[in-house]
């Protein structure tokens, strides 16, 4: 034993203290933990940033910041989001909410400066990742679309039918079309809400990391896939199977991507050029799934439940509206499952938390 070390056992011993394991070292290597788990996180992102460097020296077009400082406003965005989440933690967590005290101590006790700078060191890797994303998305417009590739795999697997003919058919084309439609874009809402949440609202902090890492990852198998095989969706390669649909803001939105897209293969250094659309995997589908897994790891059985019956309205909408095929929501699956597999991994995180428990 380090003479250091001995000494201190020896002074907790004549104190009357346990000659155990020293608690403040255990924090500290607790500490030094998360920080590893943190850096981790950030090689990930690291590695995102130098493949979407690559790609952009590549097509010789640079890095955009849509619609201004993007960024920037998302980050303030999810501070707020941030500051009400908190609010809420503390209100369940504290013995009393009534007692000012109650939930100031509350507030000392687990929203301490170390995890405050733990939680945001995840959150902007995140905000990193999807601004590689969206770029590396856009430059995607570059390669030649197989639309009709994944057009012949929907015939084949539905025997000769259209998937979205077939929901039409189904489900009818007024009032389905219009609560899809508000269905399918409810999404952005809460991918805005999810995120935040899943540092927020986590016990441990390496939980916290899991979460934030299988979204990532969600999002770069994602931007794989958009390469894999290029595509832009149903709506532009069959336009006759949803002419049958009310006019709705869906059709304006397809419409001004489809804009956009030819606008930035027209002139690609302009600096309001970028493209939004494609289509294999359903992202909509993968990151929904993927926030699935979030309520799942942290054992939120009504929750999981109630975000299960989202993503199977989303799998629904996504292709009843021309978005996406049949075969990219399988894939959208595919991708968050395999997300999951590797957030945890990344991170260092072996098994979810037991009910009830775990601390930092």
């Amino acid at each position: 034993m380090p003479e250091q070390t001995q000494q201190t056992h020896q002074t907790r011993e004549r104190s009357g203290a346990p000659s155990g394991p020293d608690p403040a070292a255990e924090s500290a290597e607790e500490l030094r933990t998360e920080w590893r788990r943190a850096a981790r996180l950030w090689a990930v992102v690291a590695c995102f940033a130098v493949v979407g460097i690559a790609r952009s020296i590549q097509v010789g077009v640079p890095f955009r910041d849509p619609e201004g400082a993007w960024l920037l406003s998302r980050v303030e965005l999810t501070a707020g989001i941030f500051l009400g989440l908190v609010v809420v933690d503390v209100l369940l967590r504290s013995p009393s909410r009534r007692s000012w005290r109650a939930l100031a101590a509350t507030i000392r006790a687990r929203w301490t400066p170390t995890r405050l700078a733990l939680v945001w060191c995840a959150l902007l890797a995140y905000h990193v990742t999807y601004a590689v994303y969206r770029n590396l998305k856009s430059w995607d417009a570059f390669n030649t679309p197989r639309d009709a590739m994944l057009t012949r795999w929907d015939s084949w697997l539905f025997l000769g039918h259209s998937p979205a003919v077939l929901l039409h058919d189904l489900l009818g084309q007024d009032v389905a079309a219009r609560v899809l439609a508000i269905w399918y874009e409810t999404f952005p809402y809460l991918v805005l809400v999810a995120f935040p949440a899943a540092v927020v609202l986590a016990t441990r902090i390496k939980d916290a990391y899991a979460g934030i890492a299988a979204l990532m990852w969600t999002w770069i198998l994602g931007t794989a896939s958009y390469y894999a095989i290029p595509s832009l969706g149903p709506f532009n390669e069959s336009p006759g199977d949803f002419a049958g649909l009310p006019p709705m803001s869906i059709q304006e939105t397809q419409a001004r991507y489809m804009a956009q897209r030819g606008d930035f293969l027209a002139h690609p250094l302009a600096g309001d050029a970028f493209a939004q659309v494609s289509a294999f995997a359903s992202l909509h589908v993968g990151i929904a799934a993927a926030i699935v897994g979030l309520a799942w790891w942290h054992r939120l059985r009504r929750t999981t439940i109630v975000l299960t019956v989202f993503l199977a309205g989303t799998m629904v909408a996504t292709v009843y509206l021309g978005w996406h095929f049949a075969v990219d929501v399988p894939a959208g699956l595919a991708i968050a499952a395999l997300g999951w597999v590797l957030g945890p991994l990344t991170v260092g995180v072996r098994r979810r938390p037991e009910p009830r428990t775990g601390t930092l």
